[in-house]
C-alpha cells in the first residue's frame, strides 16, 4: 500500500527548498533553487496525488533553514527512506550520512566505509540520491582532489558552494 507523499516548499537564504515524505521519513529533496515552481516541479515527480503540508518535517525546516544561514548543522538525526535501493546503494547512502559537516572524503574512502571497494560504483550510486544535503554526498570528492559529479540541479557549481560554504562555516564557528 502506497503512503501518502506531503510536501513543503520553503524559503532559505540560498533559495526555495523542498522536501517531501511519509509519515516514516523524508523521501526527497530539492536543492535551492530561485523558481518555486521548478522545485516543486523536481520534487514531486512521479508522486501521485502529493499533500501539500506547510509544518512537514519543522524541525528539519528549521535546520536547513540554519544550515543557509551559515550554521554547523548535523542531519543525522533526520529519519529517510531509502526504499528501492539495491544493497550496495543503500549501504552507500547510509554510509555517506556518516560524513561529518566541513568534512570531505574520497569515493574510495567511502567504498571502503561502505564495506566495499568499488570506488565508481560508489559514484553511481551517488548519482541516485534523492535527499541531497541530507545525504551529504557533496562532501565526496575524486582520490586526485578534484570535485567530481554532483547530479543535482546546480551541478558541479552548486557541488564546489556547499563545500565552501561549509568549510567557511566551520572554520568561522572555530573563531568563535
Amino acid at each position: 500500500m502506497q503512503k501518502t507523499v506531503k510536501y513543503t516548499i520553503f524559503k532559505t537564504k540560498w533559495g526555495y527548498f523542498g522536501l517531501a515524505a511519509t509519515d516514516k521519513g523524508l523521501l526527497r529533496t530539492c536543492l535551492p533553487l530561485a523558481n518555486r515552481e521548478k522545485v516543486e516541479s523536481q520534487l514531486l515527480r512521479n508522486f501521485p496525488n502529493p499533500k501539500y503540508d506547510k509544518a512537514l518535517f519543522k524541525p528539519a525546516q528549521e535546520q536547513i533553514t540554519a544550515y543557509f544561514e551559515g550554521d554547523c548543522v548535523d542531519f543525522r538525526d533526520i529519519p529517510v527512506v531509502l526504499n528501492g535501493f539495491s544493497s550496495f546503494a543503500s549501504l552507500v547512502l547510509t554510509a555517506c550520512r556518516g560524513i561529518e559537516f566541513g568534512r570531505i572524503v574520497t569515493y574510495g574512502r567511502l567504498a571502503e566505509m561502505a564495506g566495499n571497494s568499488a570506488a565508481r560504483a560508489v559514484g553511481g550510486a551517488l548519482a541516485k540520491n534523492p535527499l541531497p544535503l541530507i545525504i551529504p554526498c557533496h562532501r565526496v570528492i575524486c582520490a586526485n582532489g578534484k570535485i567530481g559529479g554532483f547530479s543535482a540541479a546546480g551541478g558541479r557549481n552548486l557541488k564546489g558552494k556547499l563545500l565552501k560554504h561549509e568549510y567557511q562555516s566551520s572554520t568561522s564557528s572555530k573563531d568563535s
